[in-house]
């Protein structure tokens, strides 16, 4: 009964303390209780069968309130139904906390929903954290900007920036000017230095907390940098098993408190670079698949259909356009069994724009010379999947947005209103280079 807990995390176990130790001894689970009849448990564990129903009747009782399930099998207005609210109702009550900024927050289908995970993942300076600043912030505003309720900052590597939070306040024309402004007083924070103290906050202090503070926002900023730092030298089937099992688990315990405290929980990830090679080009999933034809020089053929490479970029966001070489690869942190617990994926690009400038003197006669040079970093938001809004597709970058004193916005279309763009992210200037960018 190892994931009873996990399943129901305010299950009282005082009253079958005597059962649960012959329960883990035969290793039933909590869906054996659910699917199996009691008879064929008692015997198998060895316990009376009136403890066992008691048990049984107790776990199903608590699922069905969860759920909003009758015992009988209506709604308490004695209407026939089995949920609490029906499908129009549930639209009538979508919650979203606000991005500040109209473009990013239609891309995301009115912004970041309730009762959801919502994944922000992107590397190093694409503005991950002054996004999640932000909706610290904008969580507090009243409806539609916000929630009008405290949020909770779950840190594993830095603490809060409070002084960032400071200026997005006093910067940001929508909170400096807002009747009631958010406060740094609203925002409870916790630290996780290592994974044993991850697991057991997010266990037994998160619920408590958001059941406390009534908060309508949790972000864990970010989900893998503990399981990164303590991972195994050796990637044997034992640890990739064990670890697979601790991200259902901890999946199924955030989806839980998202959905019973109607709040949303947002977590940042890391990336790591990928490299598109033609290894298993031979191999038999490979043969399935009509061969791919061969690209123009220098750029890779396109991977087969079957190939885990080729539905990377259905769910990293990264790799869009297989037949580009040109392409920064990156694959999100945690793998494909993390990407099966979260509801929405949305991936924060970083490119860098290069210029040429012609170079007069160093050329030889009637030939032309060019330097490339580093222009500026420029940032998309993608939304790689989720099950509210339209995905971003493959013909399109996505929300082209910007860094500033204010937290972040989206670029207007360029030549819709003339604006010169030139200044853009000017913390994010690059030093020179020499040679101009090459194509992987």
């Amino acid at each position: 009964m190892t994931d009873l807990l996990h399943t129901i995390p305010d299950f009282p176990l005082k009253s079958y303390t005597h059962l649960l130790p012959s329960l883990e001894k035969h290793l039933i689970t909590t869906t054996d209780l659910l699917t199996l009849d009691a008879l064929e448990i008692a015997k198998r564990a060895r316990l009376p069968l009136l403890d066992v129903r008691r048990l049984t009747a107790h776990v199903i009782a608590i699922l069905r309130g969860q759920l909003g399930v009758t015992q009988g099998g209506g709604d308490h207005d004695g209407t026939a139904g089995s949920l609490k609210k029906s499908g129009n109702e549930i639209v009538g009550q979508w919650s979203t906390v606000s991005t500040l900024d109209e473009r990013l927050d239609e891309a995301l289908g009115g912004g970041v929903p309730t009762g959801r995970i919502t994944e922000i993942t992107g590397e190093s300076g694409s503005g991950k954290t002054q996004l999640l600043l932000t909706l610290l912030l904008s969580s507090q505003l009243p409806p539609p900007h916000g929630l009008a309720r405290p949020a909770i900052y779950i840190s594993t590597e830095h603490p809060l920036p409070t002084t960032r939070l400071t200026q997005l306040i006093k910067t940001h024309p929508l909170l400096s000017n807002h009747s009631s402004p958010p406060s740094l007083s609203q925002i409870l924070t916790l630290q996780t230095p290592d994974l044993e103290s991850q697991d057991h906050i997010l266990t037994f202090q998160l619920p408590v907390a958001l059941e406390r503070y009534k908060t309508g926002l949790c972000i864990i900023d970010s989900i893998a940098a503990n399981y990164r730092a303590e991972a195994h030298s050796s990637n044997t089937a034992l640890s990739l098993a064990h670890r697979s099992a601790q991200l259902v688990r901890l999946g199924a315990l955030l989806r839980s408190l998202a959905r019973i405290h109607d709040c949303a929980i947002v977590v940042a990830n890391q990336v790591a670079d990928r490299f598109p090679s033609t290894y298993g080009l031979n191999s038999p999933i490979h043969s399935l698949s009509p061969p791919s034809q061969p690209g123009p020089a220098g750029i890779s053929p396109e991977p087969a259909v079957l190939s885990l490479e080729h539905q990377l970029r259905f769910f990293t966001g990264w790799g869009a356009d297989p037949t580009s070489g040109s392409q920064n690869l990156k694959t999100p942190s945690l793998g494909l069994v993390w990407a099966n617990q979260i509801a929405c994926r949305v991936a924060l690009i970083k490119e860098l724009e290069y210029s040429a400038h012609p170079v007069t003197g160093d050329a030889r006669e009637g030939e032309e010379s060019a330097e490339w040079s580093a222009k500026r970093w420029r940032r998309w938001m993608r939304v790689v999947f989720a099950g509210w809004v339209r995905a971003t597709s493959e013909e399109e970058k996505g929300v082209e947005f910007e860094l500033w004193a204010g937290g972040i916005r989206a670029l207007k279309v360029a030549g819709s209103d003339g604006v010169d763009r030139k200044g853009v992210d000017e913390e994010t200037k690059v030093s020179e280079p020499r040679d101009p960018p090459r194509e992987s």
